[in-house]
């Protein structure tokens, strides 16, 4: 029992000295930039000094100290209103296939293809893909949540699917296989070895050209071998894939649009507020 009481008050003492962080806020805005509209996510961060603006494969986001007003915000927007459409086009966003929209025609990003997006009712979510395309099956009542969930089980599908017709071509000469394999959205990254040998792939890939996918995937593998980039790694690299500096030239080239489509497809069309 009073073993029990002590590690009761430590637990409060600890609460009652160390306050809990205070919460992030985010909300998205419009922002008018010359002949169009985008969505701005507007973040209230506790650790921010001072206003900032950028811009990755996600698209906009406007951070705000705490004490910073929401007017003071859209005057720092409206100030760098040029800067968001170099930026912006910079990143191709104009070249991006319109969203998916629930009960749309469309189109759907799948091995360096859009394939035409069609729709019928069914007795679960999921995605097929046929001879006319992709057709998303779902139960009538199903909304939002249950779209984006199987878009993301489709392409993890066919990710897995990749990854197993490709992965016995490259086993033999390596020390082991990885031990598990994740696949999940990374901001910056292609893929990574955990010290475990674990390998995780960004989802994005499988929306790419196959060649690009197979050689992020013989990269990771190589690291099995050469836990590093040195020269010793990517001259296994070279023996397993002769062509990796054509790929790792279209990741410089498209990679930042395949993960902004990515992003497009997985997440629902935002709402802007004021």
């Amino acid at each position: 029992m009073a073993k029990g009481y002590a590690v009761s008050m430590s637990s409060l003492f600890r609460r009652l000295v160390v306050p809990a962080a205070p919460a992030i806020q985010r909300d998205t805005v419009r922002l008018r930039l010359e002949e169009s509209e985008i969505d701005v996510l507007r973040v209230r961060d506790p650790r921010a000094r001072r206003l900032k603006l950028s811009v990755d494969e996600r698209g906009v986001r406007l951070t705000l100290p705490p004490r910073a007003s929401l007017v003071a915000g859209e005057r720092f927007l409206q100030a760098n209103r040029q800067w968001l459409v170099q930026q912006l086009a910079h990143y191709c966003r104009d070249e991006l296939p319109a969203p998916v929209r629930l009960n749309q025609p469309g189109l759907l990003p799948l091995r360096g293809a859009l394939l035409p997006l069609r729709w019928q009712p069914g007795r679960f979510a999921q995605v097929v893909v046929d001879t006319d395309g992709a057709c998303v099956q779902l139960p009538p009542q199903a909304g939002e949540p249950a779209l984006r969930r199987a878009l993301r089980e489709f392409y993890e599908a066919q990710m897995r699917a990749d990854v197993g017709r490709w992965l016995p071509r490259y086993l033999p000469g390596l020390p082991r296989a990885p031990s598990r394999l994740r696949l999940k959205v990374m901001s910056s990254q292609w893929g990574s070895l955990a010290p475990d040998g674990s390998m995780a792939l960004d989802l994005a890939l499988v929306l790419g050209r196959p060649s690009a996918f197979e050689y992020v995937l013989v990269h990771e593998l190589c690291h099995l071998l050469q836990a590093n980039h040195s020269p010793a790694f990517w001259a296994e690299v070279e023996t397993r894939f002769p062509d990796w500096r054509a790929e790792r030239a279209y990741f410089r080239s498209q990679g930042r649009g395949l993960k902004s489509m990515l992003r497009q497809v997985l997440q629902p069309p935002s709402v802007a507020t004021r």
